[in-house]
């Protein structure tokens, strides 16, 4: 059963926040600002935010560029993981990538299907790691942001989660980089 362990260290972690939407700005990022608001609110660190359109070019750019800086942990992307043919965040995860974590696509839309039933079936939720970073990719609704937060992320960015969580992993991620 997971637990806290009140004899390890809580260890802010600093994690970019990207929306990606065609129609979203920073007046009316509420996804953004639900994920950040509760980045903060664990006791973490907002390292990065932004807002970019559904255009896959760029969004790898921008992925690779937080990949690279140092002061980044991970990154957590709210918006284009449907499937209409503007949806194109899980087709620039692939691109950037080096491994795959399916477990959080699969829990994540478990933990949606108890809210959404079926309609889950339309998350490309997924994540991954390139370059010692942890990248997230949840849907844009608020609830969506909300659901991967509070139910998964929040405890994986706890040091001291028990039997295990993300942080304690973040010294090895690059253990065979060239």
């Amino acid at each position: 059963m997971s637990r806290i362990d009140g004899e390890r260290a809580f260890v802010p972690v600093n994690i970019a926040v990207l929306t990606v939407s065609d129609s979203r700005t920073p007046e009316t990022d509420s996804s953004g600002d639900a994920l950040a608001g509760r980045i903060t609110g664990a006791g973490h660190r907002v390292a990065a935010r932004g807002i970019l359109p559904d255009d896959v070019e760029r969004l790898v750019e921008r992925l690779r560029a937080w990949i690279a800086d140092p002061e980044i942990d991970a990154v957590i992307t709210t918006g284009g993981t449907g499937l209409t043919g503007r949806d194109v965040t899980p087709e620039a995860f692939a691109r950037v990538c080096e491994k795959e974590i399916p477990g959080f696509g699969e829990l994540f839309r478990w933990i949606s299907y108890q809210k959404i039933r079926t309609s889950t079936i339309q998350s490309r939720a997924t994540a991954g790691i390139a370059g010692g970073t942890y990248l997230f990719a949840v849907p844009g609704s608020t609830g969506a942001c909300k659901d991967a937060w509070d139910d998964i992320l929040v405890h994986q960015f706890d040091a001291r989660h028990r039997p295990c969580n993300f942080v304690e992993l973040m010294p090895r991620l690059r253990e065979h980089a060239g």
